[in-house]
C-alpha cells in the first residue's frame, strides 16, 4: 500500500494522524512539506494523506474511522 502523509513539524493534527496510522498498524511515508518545494501545495491543508498516484485521500483532522473508510475506498472495499 502506498500512502503518504504530508505533515510538518509541530503540527498537533499530524501528530493525531500519525498516531492514528501507527495504532491501525497501517504503513505510510511520512514527508515534511516545510522542506520539500513540491509539496507547497498543502502548506495550509496539513495533515493530508495521499494515495500513491497524488489522490488526496483525507486531510486536516481525521481519526480511525475516516481513516478505514478511504482506505476500503480506494482498495474497492477489500480492507
Amino acid at each position: 500500500m502506498g500512502l503518504v502523509l504530508v505533515t510538518r513539524e509541530g503540527c498537533g493534527l499530524c501528530e493525531k494522524a500519525e498516531r492514528v496510522l501507527w495504532t491501525l498498524g497501517i504503513p505510510y511515508v511520512r514527508r515534511d512539506v516545510d522542506r520539500e518545494p513540491e509539496l507547497r501545495p498543502y502548506s495550509f491543508r496539513v495533515p493530508v494523506l495521499l494515495w500513491e498516484t497524488g489522490e488526496v485521500l483525507l486531510e486536516g483532522a481525521f481519526g480511525e474511522k475516516e481513516l478505514l473508510r478511504a482506505i476500503e475506498s480506494i482498495l474497492g472495499g477489500g480492507a
